[in-house]
């Protein structure tokens, strides 16, 4: 039980620390802007810079595609247009219930707009219990946990692909397109990025087992022209003021590996603190886009090229969001531009955040009761198969109650 006193003593302390760290933020801020306005001075040098050292670079800076003081006004979207999005949740397995397994549920969304049509609102549950399910990742090192969060964001993106894929190409009658899905825009949308960091550490096995069938998603929504675009709120990416440190170096040349192996904190990194969010947020007004950036990070040397992630930042009236989306969508300035007018649409409808992905979320979340009820089917299902002993562990029947 928390002790509210206790922690009301420390709170001045906290409300002085970050009074002045909002005053340090406020210069580190006076010096971003200066660099910037630099960098879209020197934009053809900064990028070729970039591109000769980004081997012996110690931090992952993105790279402009358009001019670094781009700042379009998005249209606004078609009155008929359709949305998907999917969102999911799982019960992660644990040796103290009834059974190892774990459950992946992915809540999909349709909302069709402006065409009288009925939304799709429903989730996707299955139920992982094979050994092959629960112990094949263990070979590379990966525990079960994790490997049944990689597995989510696959499942996440084979579900969307096929809801579209579906809707275009209804599969009662795959000779024919939906003529209605034919003329209307769509859109599928997905939170979080899509910048998988956790594939690079994996070994070759694993991450294509991960990364081909997301790739063949992506590649399903493309064949059918559904762009797809991954929305982040709040987002804590540093990625576009990363290419501003290489203005900060104090070395000739911008070598970290060879400059500033023994430097704790290199001379370069002076907008600690700072997000890319906040750079833009001076920059943007309500209903505009950045310019369209490439991530460089190393993980995208394994995405096919026109799936390699591109993303800007969209002032969406209530934030500034980072919006990704794969190349071929950044490619296409018109799809681009409709795709984001239909952002900013879902973001105006949803009060501040994308309608269509926080009914996803609704969707897919598994609360305290759903667990509950998943083990007591499970338990019903197992004394049917007429297995003996089936019951929690000791340890997990005590946490339940209590003797205070």
């Amino acid at each position: 039980m928390l002790d509210l006193n206790k922690v009301a003593k420390q709170l001045p302390t906290v409300g002085a620390h970050l009074t002045k760290e909002a005053q340090a933020g406020s210069l580190r801020m006076q010096l971003a802007t200066r660099h910037f306005q630099t960098a879209i001075d020197q934009q053809t040098e900064l990028q070729q810079q970039q591109e000769q050292w980004r081997q012996r670079l110690r931090f992952g800076a993105a790279q402009p595609i358009e001019d670094l003081d781009t700042c379009i006004d998005i249209s606004t979207p078609p009155a008929q247009h359709t949305v998907l999005a999917t969102d999911g949740s799982q019960i992660a397995p644990s040796h103290h219930e009834i059974a190892y397994c774990y459950l992946i549920n992915v809540g999909r969304v349709m909302i069709h707009y402006g065409q009288s049509l009925q939304p799709l609102l429903d989730s996707i549950p299955e139920v992982f219990y094979l050994a092959a399910d629960l112990y094949e990742s263990r070979k590379w090192g990966i525990n079960t946990e994790e490997w049944m969060g990689n597995k989510r964001t696959v499942a996440e993106a084979v579900v969307l692909a096929d809801l579209g894929y579906d809707w275009v190409n209804p599969p009662f009658d795959p000779d024919h397109v939906n003529p209605r899905a034919a003329q209307v825009p769509m859109l599928a949308m997905v939170d979080g990025s899509l910048v998988y960091r956790f594939l690079e550490e994996l070994p070759v096995e694993a991450r294509d087992s991960l990364l081909d069938p997301m790739m063949v998603a992506w590649e399903k929504l493309r064949s059918i022209k559904v762009p797809m675009v991954s929305y982040l709120s709040a987002s804590r990416s540093i990625d576009t003021l990363n290419l501003l440190r290489l203005l900060s170096c104090t070395f000739p040349e911008p070598d970290c590996m060879s400059h500033c192996g023994n430097f704790d904190k290199p001379p370069c990194q002076v907008f600690d603190g700072l997000r890319d969010t906040t750079l833009w947020l001076d920059r943007l007004q309500p209903g505009q886009r950045s310019c369209i950036w490439q991530s460089k990070v190393r993980v995208m040397d394994f995405y096919p090229e026109e799936q390699r992630i591109h993303f800007c930042y969209l002032h969406v009236g209530t934030e500034i969001a980072r919006v990704e989306m794969p190349q071929w969508v950044a490619a296409d300035s018109e799809m681009l531009d409709r795709a984001l007018g239909i952002v900013l649409s879902q973001v105006q409808k949803g009060q501040g955040y994308p309608v269509a992905i926080a009914e996803a979320h609704n969707y897919a979340v598994v609360r305290g009761a759903d667990r509950t009820s998943f083990f007591s089917l499970l338990e019903r299902e197992m004394l049917k198969a007429g297995l003996k002993n089936v019951g929690v562990s000791y340890k997990e029947r005590r946490k339940r109650t209590s003797i205070a």
